[in-house]
């Protein structure tokens, strides 16, 4: 939780960062296949105003991931 606080600040992201500690989440979403990867895979959710995913991208190229969520809409 700390790690990610300082996280959030240092890059003045304007949105809440997600402290997944019993990996509920990251079993839910497809981030870990199971509770003992030692790593989660990253993804990019779009999320829309009524809080359904509209869109799930495994995030393999983060500085073109902009481009590939605009083409698929």
């Amino acid at each position: 939780v700390k790690a990610n606080r300082a996280f959030r600040e240092k890059f003045a992201f304007p949105f809440p960062v997600l402290s997944d500690l019993d990996r509920s989440m990251s079993l839910a979403f497809g981030a870990v296949d199971q509770l003992e990867d030692t790593f989660a895979k990253r993804f990019t959710f779009v999320i829309g105003a009524d809080g359904v995913v509209e869109q799930s991208i495994e995030t393999k190229q983060p500085a073109s991931q902009a481009e590939t969520l605009l083409a698929g809409w």
